[in-house]
């Protein structure tokens, strides 16, 4: 029988070994951790966002520039073939009010345990505590391991080593040396889905991190396409921001702060109030009343909401009701860093699409195949990443399972 390996326990090669033992292929999975799906865990501890039920179209628009690398593997699996997956492994699913799509539960645990019985039950076998390292001068796996060095044959391989981001969960990008000593192009890691730092004054950070601002739209103004939207909320922190609207955004404001030095967002504190209403009810008097007050009253604006509107905005504009409404409804945000890679949720960069082929095996060694995070796309939080990784497992798990069966007694 065609051996296929996949090296790598998260989403991506959890869906490739079920992939290619659907096709027929003997699966062994190899990870270097103590047990599978760390991350996967992880994730859901907050609600397993499985994918997002908006439409194919403006679905596929979130992976931006490498759209059309992931496109087909997407539309082979589209968000609809996720849901009836997880329902066929007894899984519910909802729609939130968002459009993402939850199991009825919310976490990722029973998910995973189903998962990884019907693998068993398929014949996939797991090798945890395995840490890859390479190829051996006769062409076959080698792995570290407690007990010394393990070698294994494969005629096909699927690395679904994931990014660097977590690297205690094991996404360590140890495998970017490997692969870059034999030549595979790779781009450079970056943070992806991540906080930034913003200079907060030690007033401000030490009264208001760790408080979230709800209900805000935030807004990029591109100088090359029409203005950005997304509404939802965010978390201050020690340093500066993260969080739901914040990663929305996280793929323009890295590449931005690398190509100008700063990113600069624009947040509306009170979407649903026009500029005319707020300077209407702002113009009225004032009395006695304190600004606090006044701006709670006549702008619904309190709290951390008013701490970042003091914190932008000199007492000169708080004192001019048509300046005042006009910061409310677009205030400056100035991003200065994106936070290290360790701490994003996810990562961009990896191996180069342009160094796989349709099936996603790389052009520089035939029947290695290369999947989820740890190839060159992105995507925003929201379902969108778990998606693509599942995704482009399934994809190189059918691929390397094909090409297995082709090529038998082929050491990858």
């Amino acid at each position: 029988m065609a051996v296929v390996v996949i090296i790598g326990g998260g989403p991506a090669g959890l869906m490739a070994a079920e992939a290619a033992a659907s096709a027929d292929a003997h699966v062994e999975v190899y990870d270097a951790m103590p047990s599978v799906g760390r991350k996967f865990l992880l994730a859901g501890k907050g609600g397993l966002n499985l994918t997002h039920s908006e439409p194919i179209e403006p679905f596929l628009s979130r992976y931006g520039q490498q759209r059309a690398f992931i496109e087909p593997a997407i539309r082979s699996f589209p968000p609809s073939a996720l849901r009836t997956w997880a329902h066929e492994m007894g899984m519910n699913t909802f729609i939130g009010t968002s459009g993402r799509i939850f199991p009825t539960d919310l976490k990722a645990a029973p998910l995973l345990r189903a998962w990884l019985r019907r693998l068993r039950q398929a014949g996939v076998q797991f090798h945890v505590r395995h840490r890859w390292r390479g190829w051996d001068e006769e062409g076959r796996l080698q792995f570290t391991t407690p007990q010394g060095w393990v070698h294994a044959h494969a005629d096909a391989v699927v690395l679904a080593l994931g990014g660097g981001s977590w690297p205690h969960l094991g996404s360590d990008a140890a495998w970017t040396q490997i692969l870059a000593e034999h030549k595979i192009p790779i781009a450079p890691l970056r943070p992806a889905n991540c906080g930034f730092d913003v200079r907060w004054s030690e007033h401000f950070r030490t009264k208001f991190a760790g408080q979230p601002v709800k209900t805000v739209q935030i807004v990029v103004k591109t100088t090359d396409g029409p203005e950005i939207r997304h509404m939802g909320e965010f978390v201050i922190t020690a340093n500066g921001v993260e969080g739901g609207i914040i990663y929305m955004v996280s793929a323009y404001a890295r590449d931005t702060i690398a190509a100008d030095g700063t990113a600069t967002l624009w947040l509306d504190l009170v979407p649903d109030r026009s500029l005319q209403q707020l300077t209407h009810t702002l113009s009225k008097p004032r009395g006695k009343r304190t600004m606090a007050t006044h701006l709670t009253r006549c702008a619904g604006v309190a709290g951390v909401k008013a701490g970042l509107l003091r914190e932008v905005v000199s007492k000169e504009v708080l004192i001019d009701p048509i300046r005042l409404a006009a910061a409310i409804k677009s205030l400056p945000l100035t991003l200065m860093a994106p936070r290290p890679l360790a701490e994003a949720i996810s990562t961009a960069g990896g191996v180069s699409c342009e160094a796989l082929d349709s099936h996603l095996m790389l052009r520089a060694r035939s029947g290695v195949f290369c999947a989820g995070e740890m190839v060159d796309w992105e995507a925003p939080t929201g379902g969108y990443l778990l998606t693509g990784c599942l995704a482009t497992g399934r994809l190189a798990g059918t691929a390397a399972a094909a090409w297995a069966h082709a090529h038998p007694a082929q050491p990858a």
